[in-house]
């Protein structure tokens, strides 16, 4: 989907998704020292929102004019809780990354970013680019395999990724890889998990 069809999407309810962060990231950033972040393809901001309300000074992206008006607006209504600490912009995940962002942050996250090959190998390099040595990228999708074995998510296998993907994507990079597997998540009636990739690296 391109981004006018996101806004269409995100135009055509008060809220897709949950107003909870995702599971994963909310068990492991817990473990990271607080900071500055990055949130790319946030969405309507559930984590971008949820960072912040635990102290770390965001930056939220996303390709949808509509979900970025949607994060500002979730911002101002927790502004008690989130305390001016969250910034959203309209931006492309796949795009270069410009000399100010670099090594700028100590926390990029990816959570449920689905692109092409190509454009998900630039943002998975961005998001290295954009984080400071000692800081972390968190990687979180679907895994391919949720296809046959899984529940919900985009069903083509090209915007899917399990870890040997990930890690093929990354050998060049200058991280260090801390976690690396594909979990089971629950999923509200139905008769099996849904099954995520999650992927911790810390830059070099």
């Amino acid at each position: 989907m391109d981004a006018s069809s996101w806004d269409e999407r995100y135009a055509a309810a008060d809220r897709i998704w949950s107003a909870t962060p995702n599971q994963w990231v909310a068990e492991i950033v817990p473990t990271l020292p607080v900071g500055r972040a990055l949130d790319v393809g946030a969405g309507e901001g559930r984590n971008a929102v949820w960072l912040a309300e635990q102290g770390w000074r965001v930056d939220a992206t996303d390709f949808s004019r509509v979900a970025v008006d949607r994060i500002r607006e979730w911002a101002r209504d927790r502004a008690d809780s989130v305390g001016g600490r969250l910034t959203a912009w309209v931006a492309d995940a796949a795009a270069s990354v410009p000399d100010s962002e670099r090594s700028a942050y100590d926390l990029v996250l990816h959570c449920y970013l689905h692109l092409g090959p190509q454009e998900w190998a630039q943002a998975v390099r961005g998001a290295v680019e954009r984080t400071r040595p000692g800081g972390a990228v968190l990687l979180i999708g679907h895994a391919g395999r949720n296809l046959e074995h899984g529940v919900g998510g985009p069903q083509e296998r090209s915007v899917l990724f399990d870890p040997a993907e990930v890690a093929a994507v990354t050998q060049d990079l200058p991280v260090d890889t801390e976690l690396s597997e594909v979990r089971e998540r629950h999923v509200a009636d139905a008769d099996r998990p849904a099954l995520d990739t999650v992927v911790l690296l810390r830059r070099r």
